[in-house]
């Protein structure tokens, strides 16, 4: 069976799909999403001798409480999309300047280093974007080929172009994604000894929190930096990331670009996407190392041999890049389901549509 989370009312209100992966058809909904409940229907139905799931731990617990008898099969399209967010995390370390921002070297590592700088360089990233678009429409392009050659989606292109100067921005309110709308739990949390990312994950999100781990991660990382005398400075290991352009535009390569073109193999690749790669291998170390590391990935997902996985693992852990390191080490902690996903055909792609 094929088990996942199931919106009954979007980001509000979660139940529990089963699927029979066999027979390609839906066995039952649950009404909530909880161990217990998955665990109860997985003791009822003894019959059961795989479970494909995504990574989350609710799952995996319930699988072991209520199916033991069961081999448990980490969704392969999870762990690719997993592995994408741990390098877009990484290439997201160099500060937010450097991911769409049009600057200058010394611009970017004062942006870093001060906060009015860094305000002043979104400032200044705003008018080299807006003065990109407009001359590039004033060439006489569309906004789709806009939108490919500057690597915006085509509504943020058309939104761009409507205005007459470029926009000022605001500070959002905070919301549930923002995990400094918990700051005053998980000051207490911290205070009280309980650091560990992944505990506090758990009891902002029981809290009402949305945002991302890797969200939670920046805040918890800037007061370890903090407790370590180095305030809000960067992290030794970014220092192997420097902000990279596309040959064709002068752009800087955002992390969510860079993270997408990382885990795409070369065959797959468009002319220009391969220039980015290029540029992005040449330019920054620890890209160049992570594409080394997602192309290994990909090979062992496409060749169903689960041995060579111990060994990448340990490479992953021994690049010193920590979004990577602490992807390698969940991947060890779930290692007998993700070795089941490699060998296996089943996926969770059924319980997604």
């Amino acid at each position: 069976v094929g088990i996942d989370d199931w919106s009954w009312r979007r980001a509000t209100s979660y139940g529990t799909i089963i699927v029979d992966l066999e027979r390609r058809s839906v066995i039952d909904i649950l009404d909530d999403r909880s161990v217990e409940s998955a665990a109860t229907w997985l003791r009822d139905h003894p019959c059961v001798e795989i479970v494909s799931r995504d990574r989350c731990g609710l799952y995996a617990q319930a699988t072991r409480e209520g199916a033991p008898q069961a081999r448990q099969v980490a969704d392969r399209f999870h762990l690719v999309q997993n592995l994408r967010s741990a390098i877009e995390e990484q290439m997201s370390l160099s500060g937010r300047a450097t991911g769409r921002a049009i600057l200058s070297e010394d611009a970017i590592v004062d942006a870093a280093t001060h906060r009015r700088r860094a305000r002043l360089a979104h400032r200044q990233s705003r008018q080299e974007i807006f003065d990109i678009l407009h001359a590039l429409r004033q060439q006489g392009l569309s906004y789709s080929e806009i939108a490919r050659r500057t690597g915006y989606e085509r509504r943020s292109v058309t939104k761009w172009l409507k205005f007459e100067a470029p926009p000022d921005r605001r500070r959002a309110a905070l919301n549930s994604t923002s995990p400094w709308s918990f700051e005053a739990f998980l000051a207490q949390c911290w205070k009280d000894g309980n650091r560990c990312g992944r505990h506090l994950f758990h009891y902002v999100k029981q809290r009402g929190y949305t945002g991302s781990f890797a969200n939670l991660e920046r805040l918890l990382g800037a007061w370890r930096r903090g407790e370590r005398g180095q305030g809000d400075a960067v992290p030794p290991v970014a220092s192997k990331l420097e902000p990279v352009r596309d040959p064709d535009t002068g752009h800087a390569i955002s992390p969510v670009v860079a993270a997408a073109r990382c885990i795409k193999p070369r065959g797959l690749l468009t002319d220009w996407q391969a220039r980015k790669v290029d540029a992005l291998k040449h330019g920054s170390e620890a890209f160049a190392e992570m594409r080394r590391l997602a192309m290994r990935f990909n090979g062992i997902l496409r060749g169903r041999r689960s041995a060579p996985l111990d060994t990448w693992i340990d490479d992953a852990i021994d690049s010193e890049l920590i979004p990577i390191m602490r992807f390698a080490r969940v991947l060890r902690r779930d290692i007998d389901a993700v070795n089941s996903a490699i060998e296996l055909p089943w996926s969770n792609g059924q319980t997604e549509g």
